[in-house]
C-alpha cells in the first residue's frame, strides 16, 4: 500500500527554471534580483512597510531580538507550545523566557494571562500563530502599548493568514516567517522578517549585512562601506531566493489547494467531532487561516498513540508536534511558567497532525478519513 507522507516540500514547476537563471546571472550571494522579487511579492501581499529575506525563520527571530535591543536580564513572554527557535532567539541575547498558558481551542497564547506575567523586566511579548491561526492581536497590542513592550510575531506558520483584515506578521513591531520545507511556501531552509515601523528599517538593513552599511554602498548612497552596528549574516543566497520565488508567484494556487484539502478533512471528520469522539481545529471569527496544518485531538494521550500506530500500520504518516518547552531540560533551566499549566501540556498530548501538502490527492484524504473512522468503529 502506498505511503501517504505527513509532508512533501512544495514544488510548483518553475524552480529549475529560476535556479538556472540565477546561475546564469552568476550572482549567488544575497540581495540579487530574486531576493528583490520575493521581498516585493511579500510586501505587496501583506501591505508591509519593509520585508527582508533571511536564511531561516530562526534567523528572522534572532534579527528581531537584535532590533528590539534584548539584553541580559530582560524577560520575554511567550507560549510554551512552540518550536525551540521562538525561545532560543532571546536566550542568545541573555534574556529569560516567561511562559503562560494557551487557549485549548486554538493552541495559541491566552492573551488574558499575559498582563499577570509582566514585571519591570519584561521587554517583549512573542505571540505564536499556531497552524496559521491568529492570536488575539487586538488585546495583545493593547497590553503591549499600555506597558511599553515590543510585540514580535512568530508567524513562521502564518504567511498569508489574516486577523480582522490585517496580515499576520504586520501587526506587531516585527513579524517573523519561515520557508522551511515543511511550510506552505519553501526553499528548503529560509525565512523573512517584516519591519513594521519606519524607524527600524534602516537599522534592520545594517544588522542584516553583518552590521555594515554595505547596502547603502551598493545603492551609491555612500562612497565606501564600513562597520556601523552589531549584526550578523542574515542574507540567504540567490539560489534559495530563486527556488522560493517559484513558490511565492504560485501562492494563490497553493493556498487554494491547501484550503481545499483542509476543508475536505474537516467535513469528512466532522461526524466524529459532532459525536464528541474527537475535536477538530477552530479558527475564531475574523481569522483567515492559510491551511498550514490539519490536526485532530483525541480524548487522551493513550488514545492518540493507538490511533497514530493504527494509521502508521496503514502507511499513513502522522506527527504529535511540540512537546511544551517548559517541560524540557533547557526550559527548566532558563524559563519559568507563570500561572497554571491548565491546557498547554494536556492539549499537546492529545494533538495529532494529519498529512497535508500542496499536491495531496483527494483519494489520499479520503483514505486517511476512512482509516480514522475505521479505528473508531
Amino acid at each position: 500500500m502506498k505511503t501517504i507522507p505527513l509532508n512533501k516540500p512544495c514544488i510548483t514547476g518553475n524552480e529549475l527554471k529560476y535556479l538556472q537563471e540565477a546561475i546564469q546571472l552568476k550572482k549567488f550571494s544575497g540581495d540579487g534580483i530574486f531576493t528583490a522579487r520575493c521581498q516585493n511579492i511579500i510586501e505587496q501581499s501583506l501591505q508591509a512597510k519593509k520585508v527582508f529575506l533571511t536564511p531561516s525563520g530562526t534567523d528572522s527571530l534572532e534579527m528581531a531580538a537584535l532590533l528590539a535591543g534584548i539584553n541580559p536580564g530582560d524577560e520575554i513572554i511567550m507560549p510554551s507550545y512552540t518550536f525551540v527557535s521562538t525561545a532560543n532567539a532571546f536566550l542568545l541575547r541573555g534574556a529569560s523566557i516567561v511562559f503562560v498558558d494557551i487557549h485549548p481551542l486554538t493552541m495559541n497564547i491566552d492573551e488574558r494571562l499575559i498582563e499577570k506575567a509582566i514585571t519591570e523586566k519584561t521587554k517583549a511579548i512573542v505571540p505564536v500563530h499556531y497552524a496559521g491561526i491568529a492570536c488575539e492581536m487586538n488585546s495583545i497590542m493593547t497590553i503591549a502599548n499600555k506597558h511599553g513592550l515590543f510585540v514580535i510575531e512568530d508567524a513562521a506558520q502564518a504567511l498569508f493568514s489574516f486577523y480582522k483584515g490585517k496580515a499576520l506578521g504586520t501587526i506587531g513591531d516585527f513579524g517573523c516567517f519561515s520557508f522551511h520545507e515543511t511550510k506552505n511556501y519553501n526553499c528548503g531552509e529560509g525565512g523573512a522578517i517584516s519591519i513594521n515601523k519606519e524607524e527600524y528599517i534602516s537599522r534592520a538593513e545594517i544588522i542584516r549585512e553583518k552590521g555594515t552599511n554595505k547596502s547603502r554602498f551598493v545603492r551609491g548612497d555612500v562612497d565606501k562601506y564600513t562597520w556601523e552596528d552589531i549584526g550578523s549574516s542574515f542574507l540567504p543566497s540567490e539560489l534559495q531566493a530563486a527556488f522560493l520565488y517559484a513558490n511565492l508567484e504560485a501562492s494563490k494556487g497553493i493556498d487554494s489547494k491547501r484550503l481545499q484539502a483542509w476543508n475536505a478533512y474537516y467535513n469528512g471528520l466532522k461526524p466524529l467531532a459532532d459525536n464528541k469522539i474527537i475535536d477538530l481545529p477552530i479558527h475564531p471569527e475574523g481569522c483567515q487561516h492559510n491551511a498550514h496544518i490539519f490536526y485532530l485531538k483525541t480524548k487522551n494521550s493513550d488514545q492518540r498513540f493507538k490511533l497514530s500506530q493504527y494509521l502508521n500500520k496503514q502507511n499513513i504518516e502522522t506527527a504529535f508536534h511540540y512537546i511544551p518547552l517548559h517541560s524540557s531540560k533547557m526550559g527548566r533551566r532558563y524559563s519559568k511558567f507563570v500561572g497554571e499549566d491548565k491546557f498547554t501540556t494536556q492539549e499537546s498530548e492529545k494533538l495529532l497532525r494529519l498529512p497535508l501538502y500542496y499536491d495531496i490527492q483527494d483519494e489520499e484524504i479520503k483514505r486517511v478519513i476512512q482509516t480514522i473512522k475505521s479505528f473508531y468503529a
